[in-house]
């Protein structure tokens, strides 16, 4: 009995002691901060992006064997130099409406070297050329390459005039923006309407080449000399490998 009534004694005390109290829950948990090497050192931003360039390409050429198959009119037997002695330059240039192209030009062999160091340094000026296929475009027509403004290298023709094979014929000649650098003769007259406008020098004007200039300062460096500077009549398109 005396046991019974101890008990009730206990149970009455630990009611009473609790009450008025309100139960509490436990707190959320955190999550640990990562430990860090050095508690005092910024966390590191991540690395910015290097900017992207948006500017034009760089030059570029490519020097390759030519194929029968890719001189159909200019190049035949018995020209002055065989088809395998020639080389085929594909190179980037700037033309007129000032955007980058890729030209082809066919040349000797021997002179791909002066041809891509000039031609680059065209590039790098940012000199305009109005277009370079390879004259078989036009079926090796002179005129009519000439008359498209078509810059162009070998073709297995004699001389303007002459019944001498011309510098083209061999790959060592160069015709350049024929529209505004004519064949002009002695008399002052050129063969091409849409030349006409062009045939007084020195004078300014987009893809034009005048004595002195750095143009021609470009060829002269690689052993290039121009027809500008022809006596009596002038070429001024032509830059040939030791003239003529």
């Amino acid at each position: 009995m005396r046991r019974a009534a101890a008990l009730a004694l206990v149970v009455l005390g630990t009611v009473a002691c609790g009450a008025g109290q309100q139960a509490t829950a436990p707190p959320p948990a955190t999550t640990p901060a990562p430990a860090t090497s050095d508690p005092g050192q910024a966390t590191p931003e991540s690395p910015t992006p290097a900017p992207t360039s948006t500017g034009p390409p760089a030059f570029s050429s490519k020097v390759s064997r030519v194929s029968r198959e890719q001189l159909p009119y200019s190049w035949r037997p018995g020209c002055p130099v065989h088809y395998r002695d020639l080389r085929l330059v594909t190179l980037t240039f700037w033309g007129f409406d000032d955007k980058p192209h890729t030209g082809e030009l066919v040349v000797r062999k021997t002179v791909t070297d002066d041809i891509e160091t000039v031609f680059e340094k065209l590039y790098d000026w940012r000199w305009p050329i109005k277009q370079m296929k390879l004259v078989d475009a036009f079926k090796a027509d002179d005129f009519d390459s000439i008359d498209a403004n078509n810059t162009s290298a070998f073709n297995c023709r004699q001389a303007t005039g002459s019944g001498n094979w011309s510098n083209h014929a061999y790959g060592e000649a160069i015709d350049i923006n024929p529209q505004q650098n004519p064949y002009v003769t002695a008399s002052g007259s050129t063969a091409h309407q849409n030349a006409k406008k062009f045939t007084e020098r020195p004078m300014k004007g987009k893809g034009v080449i005048n004595p002195g200039d750095k143009v021609v300062k470009a060829f002269a460096a690689v052993g290039w000399e121009w027809g500008g500077y022809w006596s009596g009549t002038k070429d001024y398109q032509h830059f040939s490998k030791g003239g003529g």
